[in-house]
């Protein structure tokens, strides 16, 4: 259960590697997803003996698939009509839902969504899919009304799949996700209701945990790392005969978090530190946009943004892929990474990649906790070139020393949370191997 949408590298690497881990455990397992991208997951060719819709529509999902369709951005007011329509259509989903799963209890015949549901009352486990399903916004963003509204939508959905599940009377596990941060008591009403229905809680940060823990949340919580880091995608390794330092770049802001006066200043802020950093070192960059959702300030438009104001541009390239494997590729190549998306960070750690993080979230420094780097995250809302420049600067000048402690430090994760995960399978079901 709650598989995002494909447009997002990160959400393909983490349901790759959650099927991978389920079937090197389980062996002939079947397994069903339940997505908001259904012709997405079907794109990875996973194996996977079925792909349904989730249980109920998340009104800006639908809202971002016709605004795509229509050409209708976020701002405009035809897509908050959208999202309200939503709304009160996933009210009505909710109902119907609820009316068949009894009538599926009771032998009956289902009025809605009857796939979904039957494949939730026979599994033997429903798992809540890796990534990050429970919080309203990110913990180093300001407050925005549009994403505490996205949320509530999808906590309420999540939440509700939770409380089916249980009442066919099934274990759910979690696998491991970051949650929090919460600042409405919306959010911490449905993230308790649904957290505490959970058998047992995979937490891929220490900030997450304290949060689970603060929240009075009673289900067994385990500290792990990401599940991404376990992506078996061979990288490239790269050629140390170069003579220019080949960096990356997967820049990013949350649309609709900041005002448009500051996606300025990240921009010129990073073009100015890139010019810096190919002035000195005679770097090649290339940018390598993450999540591309076809809306105003995505991953494309601000690498497109920050190449434009570049004066070194003939150092640069954009290299547009869609695909995780491509992507983790990519990152093989690099001497560095600059990243303000989590996942970029997490796929070149696990190709021994040094990499500068542009934090937007708890999350993020959870990662570099792991990896005992913090002096390689920089705040999202601290950010200057001269900054920039500094850590890019430490980062390539140590960067054979930084590589050596990530092929020490990422395996004992790596091992850690696997392990983790399957002593938690095998509590509650029997593998058939593994």
């Amino acid at each position: 259960m709650h598989v995002g949408t494909m447009n997002n590298k990160g959400t393909q690497a983490l349901l790759i590697s959650d099927v991978s881990l389920l079937k090197k455990f389980y062996g002939d397992s079947s397994i069903s997803v339940s997505t908001t991208d259904v012709e997405g997951v079907k794109s990875l060719r996973l194996s996977l003996e079925v792909i349904v819709p989730t249980i109920a529509d998340i009104p800006f999902k639908k809202a971002d698939a016709l605004g795509r369709r229509f050409g209708i951005g976020r701002d405009r007011l035809g897509y908050k009509l959208l999202i309200i329509a939503g709304l009160m259509f996933m009210f009505i989903q909710v109902m119907l839902s609820l009316i068949s799963a009894s009538l599926i209890k009771l032998g009956l015949k289902p009025i809605y969504r009857s796939e979904v549901l039957k494949r939730i009352k026979e599994c033997d486990l429903a798992i809540s899919c890796s990534d990050e399903n429970f919080k309203e916004s990110a913990s180093l963003l300001p407050k925005s009304f549009y994403w505490i509204a996205t949320w509530w939508s999808i906590l309420f959905e999540r939440t509700l799949e939770i409380l089916i599940a249980k009442f066919f009377g099934k274990p759910v596990i979690m696998f491991p996700n970051s949650i929090g941060p919460f600042k409405t008591r919306v959010g911490l009403t449905l993230s308790r209701l649904a957290l505490n229905r959970c058998d047992c809680l995979l937490l891929r940060d220490i900030y997450s945990y304290r949060i689970a823990e603060s929240l009075g949340i009673k289900s067994t919580k385990i500290l792990t790392a990401d599940t991404a880091l376990l992506l078996k995608e061979k990288a490239l390794t790269p050629s140390r005969g170069d003579a220019n330092t080949l960096i990356g770049v997967s820049p990013g802001v949350y649309s609709q978090s900041f005002p448009k006066e500051y996606v300025d200043k990240y921009v010129m802020e990073h073009a100015a530190a890139l010019d810096m950093i190919t002035e000195k070192y005679g770097s090649n960059i290339i940018f390598l946009p993450h999540y591309i959702s076809g809306f105003k300030f995505d991953d494309l438009e601000i690498s497109k943004l920050i190449w434009q104001s570049m004066k070194n541009k003939r150092n640069a390239v954009m290299i547009r892929v869609n695909n995780v494997s491509e992507f983790k590729l990519l990152l093989g190549k690099l001497d560095m990474l600059v990243s303000s998306k989590m996942h970029p960070a997490v796929l070149s750690a696990s190709s021994f990649v040094p990499t500068l993080c542009i934090a937007y979230d708890h999350k993020q420094w959870g990662l570099y906790d792991h990896l005992d780097m913090r002096e390689m995250v920089i705040n999202i809302q601290e950010i200057s070139r001269e900054a920039l420049y500094s850590k890019m600067s430490s980062i390539l000048e140590n960067r054979e020393e930084i590589r050596k402690l990530l092929q020490e430090r990422v395996p004992i994760l790596q091992r850690g949370t696997e392990d983790s995960i399957k002593k938690v399978l095998a509590h509650f079901t029997s593998p058939k191997k593994g």
